[in-house]
Formats: structure tokens, C-alpha cells, sequence
């Protein structure tokens, strides 16, 4: 292509396929991990060790969104990226201007109301020639022209899930597209993936995760088998096993790897009375691409009664295990265990411990089956203090592997759960409405677990062992980036961006970037030159130091190349005052019913102890509940759906009511003295 149709395809948002084919390694970002491989690595070398130093800001873009936990795309010159409600931009990877922004209208979707109830925005988006896939949080996966950000076509793929709801990216695997769902956590949910060819949006096949009522039939040999390893009437709490994150397409074998997650509910003596390995949940299960049969799976945690689940990043490498060279599948999920599994045939190569656990005695090294320590299964009504704690030891916040160290850079969190039964197993109750559904009972109060930590871990993958950590502060911090210069990339809670020493560990450099960061890095480069860029913002279900306001919270997309010279506006946060209003007279009787609501359905993104840490507002400083009427439009009626606040509608007057008293009450507790 001519310069001077290079810069017009550039100013206008046109990407050239043929182009794109051109490219020179690493000069695109094409998927979530960076290329099929997903191992969130760059081979560009040109930001390295030695200049690191000298990386600065060469522009960035302001992001007005309510969520901005998200991995952005480079292709061509174009950078990609979908915030809150699937909201995709295109921009100029050279300048951050954009070029153009197709916003789906998720909240004037009937099925938001309820979809959007767990607050979360989209994590990612995919690509294939010419074209953008994204997911939207009521269900609809939409094609949309990379050139001029036109949809191509559009099709609803939660059809059979009532409680789920999208919030990963699509997977492109082939000639198709993949896409998963959340919401076992929350509601009766049978777990499936489904394709769509790209260029037609045409379903190809549907897989599920777990097997339906016996008494209608199977779907497949994979599901008849898999009843087997299930008691009870499962199929009434649909069994969960829901895909809503991580994928891996391996063209060698032309399979799908996906990761397959937790029960409904978490308890498996509700669930699964007789016990159980409850295939397949928490496993990585092999797809053939064109027909969507099961060729494989390996189970990570059978018999799951916790949160496990296996949604974490799924990377394909060539590693020398054992003296020989083995196509592996690398994955660090929640558990605390580091997984080699072989690609083609499924089979457990070694595992190791990344981070503090104490669920497991071991992971059997011939049969790669779990020892289960009795006690954390929390037989007999006995409560456990388990780790990791639900959030896992590894998150979604992505992982990178670097070929060139043979290490993989995991974000680490260490703290602990109470895991206990409730105090009618046999008669607990599902509760709708999207309210967390767990099936455990609460916690003693004289077991609660230490403050949790956080590392980063860079683990030998050949040698079965972690290589060096790096101490971190609070709990939450950003996914890695791993390049050929011999650098890892990763927020962090406070508000740094840092690149350290891949073989290492040591910091080489560090940015403020005014605000937390979870999202991942990526690399790219333009021209000839190298850049780096990551999309800031924070979200946590409890408070964090610094802890970042919702609302003050300016999102954005930054950009850094060597001998960029840009700084950021001068950020002066304001200390926002816990309202009130004297005439309020809390009810301690309807605070008491307010407690249970927000215990169950606003505290992942209002915050433990009504504390917000970033997710949403905090709202013992919003004006909000103070006004019955108020309070009920947005709440009940969902007023601000278009900021990510889904409708809860099946919430009475009373338990408004119980709401306001409950948010009143803290925020009197918790308020400064003398104020």
C-alpha cells in the first residue's frame, strides 16, 4: 500500500486485510492474548531492558465510562477496545484519536433489566479479517465492519440461559466465533458455549458443560457419561458450569479449549447430595472446531464445593518438560495450583503450587487428581478456613508467558474464606432475583480470616517451580504483559505502571497513572516503532489504599513509546462527605431486612461493609437513598441503566424501604467523629 493510502485508510478507520497479512511479527495485537498462542506476549524488542528507562507517554484518550476493566485490540494502526455496556471504539494507535464508536444500546434492551443486575462491564472483544466481535451483557454477540464501526450482523445467544449474562470476549476459533456466559453464582444456570460462523452469524453447534434431566435425554455421549459422575435431582439447579471467560483456539489441532466454571450452587451437598466428581465442571474441556464434539477433558477440581472455576487464562506454548519438547496448555487458576496439560491428548503433564493453599494434600503426580484435604470440603457443619479465598489465588487478571525465560508472570492474591455448611442443608432455598446464591451458611464470628496479600510470581514452567516474586500492594492489581526485550508489564492498585526485569523480578521503571489498573497491557507497533498501552480503571468489592472514587475516577487509555514526553492534566481528588439527613430516624427492625438485601445483592459492587472500592458508587455519600421516590426509580425502575445500574425489580416497598434504613445506619456508623 502507498503512503499516502496508508494514512487515508488510517484516517478513516479503513483496516487492509491484505496488510494486515503483511505485518511484521508483533506488530498487531489481533486477539485477547495477542495471537492464537494467548500468552499475552510480545515479540517486539525495540522497548527492552536497557532503554526502559527512557519509555514516556506519547498520548493517551479519555474514557467516559462507568467500567473500563477491559483488553483493547492493535491491528494495522487501529486500536480496539469495548468499555461498560460493550461500547466499542476505534482509535488511531499513533494519536488516540478516534476514528469511530458503535454503542449496541444494551440498557434499552428489555432483558438488561435483569442481565445486568451483577454491575460488571465487558472484559474484551475479538477479531478476523476485517471485523470486530463483541458480546453484550443481555446476550447478543454483534459483527461489526472494523473499517466504519457498522454492525454486519447481530444474534442472540443467551436464548436458553435466563439468568446468564456476557461480560468475556468472544473467541474466535477457525472460520468461527465462540462465546460463553456467565451467572453461576447467582442463579439455576446449565453452562454452555455456542458458534457462530463469522461471516454469517449462522449457530454452528452449542456445546454444554453439564448434563440436563436424564429423563429427556442426553445430548451426546459427553453428557451420558458425565450424568454418571452426578446424585441427587442436579439438574433442577441447572448445575452450573458456565464459560464466561477464557478461551484458547488451537489451530494444530483445530480445538477450542474452554474453561469450564464453578456449581450451582457452590455447595455440593446441596447440589449434588451423593457426592461426585460433577463433570464438567471446573475443567479445560477440547472441542473439535467444526463439529463442536468433545474430544477431551481434564477435571482441575472434582468434587468442587467452593468458587473454583476455571475461566482463567488458557495459553498454548512449546515447553521442554522432562528432557523433550511437549505441546502444552499452561493455566494458573483459582486454586493455587501452576497446570501442564498436553494439548492433544488431554493428559496431566505436572502441577505446582503457585500460591498459599491448603484444600488440596497434593495434586497426584501419575493421575493428576487431587488429594483433597476432608476438612475443606467443611464436612459435618464444621467450618474451614480455606485458601485461597473465593477470589482465587489467580483471578482474570491475565498471565503472560514469555518463550524466551520459559516463565509465566502471574498476578498472585493470598487470603482466606470461612467456608461452612447453612443451617438447613437439606432445606436450603434458592433465592431469585440475582442475589448470590452460594448455599453456604455465615461464618462464625470468631473466624475471620488475615488481611489479604498480594505478589507478582514468575514461574519456571519447565522446572515445575516458582522462579522469583516481587512483593505488591493491596489485593487487586492488573494482568501482564510479556515482551521479547526482556520486560513484564503490570499495574498496579496504586496507581503505578511498572515494567520489571523478566528474569529477574527487578523494577526498571514506573508511571503514575493517576488511577488503579486491572487491565492487562498490550504492544504493538506502528511505523517501525514500538508502543505499549493500557486502559486504567479500578473496581473491587472492597475498599483498597488509595481507594479510588467511582465517580472521580478518570478512565483511560494510555499509550507509551520511547521518548514520549506527554503528561497527564493535574488530578486534585476530592474528599466527598458521608450525607445524611437528620430528620431520618433509622428502624433497627427494617435496617436488619435492609442488611440481608445488601448483603446479598448490592455488596460485589458497593462494597463489603458498604465501603465501595471503585465499582460503584459509594452510597453513604449519595444523595440517592435520602429520597424514598428517588431511591425506587433507580433501584426498583433501573433510572441509571445506562451507567451499568441493572433493575431489581423484584424487590418489594418494605425491602426498599429495609435498603434505605441499612445505607442510613452505616453511614452513621461509619462516619467521622464529631461529623
Amino acid at each position: 500500500m502507498a503512503a499516502g493510502a496508508a494514512l487515508l485508510a488510517l484516517s478513516t478507520g479503513v483496516v487492509s486485510r491484505s496488510a494486515e497479512s503483511a505485518s511484521p511479527a508483533g506488530a498487531n495485537w489481533s486477539s485477547f492474548g495477542g495471537d492464537d498462542k494467548e500468552q499475552h506476549y510480545s515479540p517486539l524488542a525495540q522497548i527492552r531492558e536497557q532503554n526502559v528507562g527512557k519509555l514516556g507517554l506519547a498520548w493517551s484518550y479519555d474514557v467516559d465510562s462507568f467500567d473500563s476493566y477491559t483488553q483493547p485490540l492493535a491491528v494495522n494502526g487501529v486500536i480496539y477496545f469495548a468499555v461498560g455496556l460493550s461500547v466499542v471504539h476505534a482509535v488511531d494507535a499513533r494519536t488516540g484519536k478516534l476514528l469511530w464508536q458503535y454503542d449496541p444500546d444494551v440498557a434499552s434492551q428489555p432483558e438488561a433489566k435483569w442481565r445486568m443486575r451483577a454491575g460488571w462491564g465487558t472484559r474484551g472483544i475479538a477479531y478476523k479479517d476485517g471485523t470486530i466481535f463483541t458480546a453484550t451483557r443481555e446476550g447478543r454477540l454483534i459483527a461489526i465492519d472494523a473499517g466504519t464501526g457498522k454492525p454486519r450482523w447481530s444474534v442472540k445467544t443467551l436464548d436458553e440461559a435466563e439468568g446468564g449474562y456476557i461480560t468475556g470476549p468472544p473467541w474466535v476459533a477457525g472460520d468461527k466465533v465462540v462465546i460463553g456466559f456467565g451467572g453461576a453464582d447467582y442463579s439455576p444456570t446449565r453452562g454452555y458455549v455456542t458458534a457462530y460462523d463469522i461471516k454469517t452469524g449462522k449457530k454452528a453447534w452449542r456445546w454444554y458443560v453439564v448434563p440436563g434431566d436424564p429423563a429427556k435425554g442426553f445430548e451426546n455421549k459427553a453428557m451420558e457419561a458425565a450424568a454418571k459422575t452426578w446424585s441427587g435431582e442436579w439438574w433442577k439447579w441447572g448445575g452450573g458450569g458456565s464459560v464466561w471467560h477464557a478461551m484458547a483456539y488451537d489451530a494444530k489441532y483445530d480445538r477450542i479449549y474452554i474453561g469450564t466454571g464453578n456449581g450451582f450452587p457452590w455447595n455440593i451437598k446441596i447440589r449434588s447430595p451423593g457426592g461426585g466428581d460433577n463433570l464438567y465442571l471446573s475443567s479445560i474441556v477440547a472441542l473439535d472446531v467444526k463439529t463442536g464434539e468433545y474430544v477431551w477433558h481434564y477435571q482441575v477440581n472434582p468434587e468442587n464445593s467452593h468458587d473454583w472455576n476455571d475461566a482463567m487464562d488458557i495459553e498454548l506454548a512449546d515447553v521442554m518438560i522432562g528432557g523433550r519438547m511437549r505441546s502444552v496448555l499452561l493455566h494458573a487458576p483459582k486454586n493455587g495450583f501452576f497446570y501442564a496439560i498436553d494439548r492433544e491428548t488431554g493428559k496431566f503433564i505436572q502441577a505446582g503450587e503457585f500460591a498459599r493453599q491448603n484444600w488440596a494434600k497434593r495434586i497426584d503426580p501419575v493421575t493428576g487428581r487431587p488429594e483433597i484435604n476432608p476438612e475443606a470440603q467443611y464436612p459435618d457443619g464444621k467450618p474451614f478456613m480455606m485458601y485461597p479465598f473465593p477470589n482465587g489465588a489467580h483471578g482474570i487478571q491475565a498471565m503472560s508467558f514469555s518463550p524466551k525465560t520459559g516463565y509465566s508472570y502471574i498476578p498472585v492474591m493470598e487470603g482466606g474464606r470461612v467456608f461452612v455448611d447453612p443451617a438447613n442443608v437439606k432445606g436450603w432455598t434458592y433465592k431469585p432475583g440475582m442475589m448470590v446464591n452460594t448455599g453456604l451458611g455465615a461464618p462464625p464470628a470468631n473466624l475471620v480470616p488475615p488481611a489479604a496479600t498480594s505478589k507478582l510470581v514468575a514461574y519456571d514452567v519447565a522446572n515445575n517451580r516458582i522462579a522469583w516474586s516481587v512483593p505488591q500492594p493491596g489485593v487487586f492489581n492488573g494482568g501482564t504483559l510479556a515482551t521479547a526485550g526482556n520486560l513484564v508489564f503490570q499495574g498496579t492498585n496504586d496507581g503505578m505502571f511498572n515494567a520489571f526485569s523478566a528474569t529477574t523480578g527487578r523494577k526498571l521503571w514506573s508511571w503514575p497513572a493517576q488511577n488503579g489498573i486491572l487491565s492487562a497491557p498490550i504492544s504493538y507497533s506502528v511505523g517501525g516503532r514500538q508502543y505499549v498501552s493500557v486502559i486504567t480503571g479500578f473496581r473491587s468489592s472492597f475498599a483498597n489504599s488509595p481507594n479510588w472514587d467511582y465517580r472521580q475516577q478518570q478512565r483511560r487509555l494510555l499509550t507509551f513509546t520511547i521518548g514520549g514526553a506527554r503528561k497527564l492534566p493535574r488530578v486534585d481528588p476530592v474528599d466527598e462527605p458521608i450525607q445524611d439527613d437528620p430528620a431520618f430516624v433509622v428502624d433497627a427492625d427494617k435496617a436488619k431486612v435492609g442488611a440481608g438485601i445488601y448483603n446479598s445483592s448490592c455488596i460485589i459492587c458497593h462494597g463489603s461493609g458498604m465501603v465501595a472500592g471503585g465499582a460503584a458508587p459509594d452510597l453513604r455519600k449519595s444523595g440517592v437513598p435520602l429520597d424514598a421516590e428517588t431511591f425506587r426509580s433507580v433501584v426498583h425502575d433501573g433510572a441509571l441503566m445506562s451507567r451499568g445500574m441493572g433493575s431489581f425489580a423484584q424487590l418489594s416497598d418494605a425491602e426498599l424501604e429495609g435498603l434505605r434504613h441499612y445505607i442510613r445506619q452505616r453511614a452513621r456508623e461509619t462516619a467521622p467523629k464529631g461529623k
